[in-house]
């Protein structure tokens, strides 16, 4: 368990404060475990710090790791419960590039996709984040924040950045909202983030309020949903080329149906996200309008956050679903293709039976035990026969060839 204090500058405390700070708000981040142990000292603290604790149904909520992203709210608190979608530990390596890959590395790559919640209390002044334990998006954060409020720090002196280096993909998702315009290739391959002059719509200053930083950390979530794209995407590809591969059955079907429940999944997590984050906008909205214009301007900042966050949240369900419907085409495209081949297959047979039903009944009639056949005491009647036979062949291939009974 953690705490940071966010004013006009970014520090970490040692542990729960006495009372809060006359400015600034405070953001304690805690792994599920360590949460579920110290319940009772958060409870107490909360109380203490915000006027009231969590609600039990609430903390059964953030401790249950298999809770799909929802919300929910009290008259002190709101409570926001997000599944993230990220590539898990390992998954860099399953595919050598963009084309090739194993059924066996395929499997690896749906069995390793993360969709753990990550729990959010945001009272006035303070935010619970709940999160696995394995999970990086405190330490980017604590790394991201600290340097906008040192801007003057060098990148080399940041260390928490310097771990997020080496951090799963997960956590170095998408920082595109967050990066300078006109940064090169050079800085942009950095870790760290490149800070520009504050300004209207700036993204670089200190989050103003606790709902203003969960906002950027569910974006930076959703965005993590990148290096998963690229994952699916490769895998995805990989069974289609051997599903419609002609040199060699398909014999990959586990594989597949698990790639496809696994995308039915995403599907349902996603919407569930869609849900949670609509939720949260229509709630925004109730909030009574504060007379101070910095305070209404903070709202509006709020409002701009959630929408472009659910506008990501559609364009990964929208990824998602062509993902799915890619796979149900390729399956159809398989079965289709083999119902092609097993009709040219029957056709030529069909033909070749064609073409031997004249020849047999010339050699059933010459096969007849009669002595006054025609050509039977001739010395050239079985050259005569077979010429006969050779060019009743010719003419019906020639007439399947002009009927396209018969391809090249």
């Amino acid at each position: 368990m953690r705490f940071f204090l966010i004013n006009d500058r970014f520090t970490e405390l040692p542990g729960w404060p006495d009372k809060m700070p006359a400015h600034g708000f405070l953001w304690v981040t805690t792994a599920r475990r360590r949460f579920e142990v110290g319940l009772q000292e958060v409870q107490q603290a909360l109380h203490r710090l915000a006027g009231g604790g969590l609600v039990d149904l609430h903390v059964s909520d953030l401790l249950n790791p298999q809770l799909p992203s929802q919300y929910d709210y009290t008259s002190w608190y709101d409570m926001l419960v997000f599944r993230r979608l990220a590539a898990g530990h390992g998954t860099e390596r399953m595919f050598l590039d963009d084309e090739r890959g194993t059924a066996s590395s395929a499997r690896q790559a749906i069995a390793a996709i993360d969709t753990s919640p990550v729990g959010f209390a945001v009272f006035d002044r303070i935010l619970l984040t709940v999160h696995p334990a394995d999970c990086s998006v405190r330490d980017f954060f604590e790394g991201r924040l600290s340097q906008m409020a040192n801007p003057a720090t060098p990148r080399s002196d940041v260390a928490s950045l310097s771990a997020l280096a080496s951090a799963p993909s997960y956590a170095r998702a998408d920082t595109s909202l967050d990066m300078d315009p006109n940064m090169g290739p050079e800085e942009e391959a950095a870790p760290s983030i490149a800070l520009r002059h504050e300004g209207r719509g700036s993204t670089t200053r200190l989050p103003p309020s606790p709902a203003d930083l969960m906002l950027r950390i569910i974006n930076h979530m959703v965005d993590s949903y990148l290096d998963l794209r690229r994952l699916l995407t490769r895998q995805f590809g990989y069974l289609q080329q051997e599903l419609l591969a002609t040199t060699r059955r398909f014999h990959n079907w586990q594989a597949l149906l698990e790639s496809r429940n696994a995308l039915h999944l995403l599907e349902d997590t996603c919407e569930d996200q869609r849900s949670a984050v609509q939720e949260w906008i229509d709630a925004l909205d109730e909030w009574p309008i504060p007379s101070d214009p910095g305070a209404a301007r903070e709202r509006e900042v709020l409002r701009v956050r959630s929408r472009d966050v659910l506008e990501h949240i559609e364009r990964v369900l929208g990824h998602v679903r062509r993902l799915e419907s890619s796979a149900e085409g390729a399956v159809q495209m398989h079965f289709s293709a083999q119902g092609s081949r097993t009709n040219d297959i029957m056709r030529t047979l069909t033909v070749l039976t064609a073409v031997c039903l004249p020849l047999n009944l010339i050699t059933g009639i010459f096969g007849m035990n009669f002595d006054a056949l025609p050509l039977i005491h001739l010395h050239a009647g079985f050259w005569i026969a077979c010429g006969m036979m050779v060019g009743v062949v010719a003419v019906l291939v020639w007439w399947f060839r002009r009927q396209r009974y018969l391809e090249d």
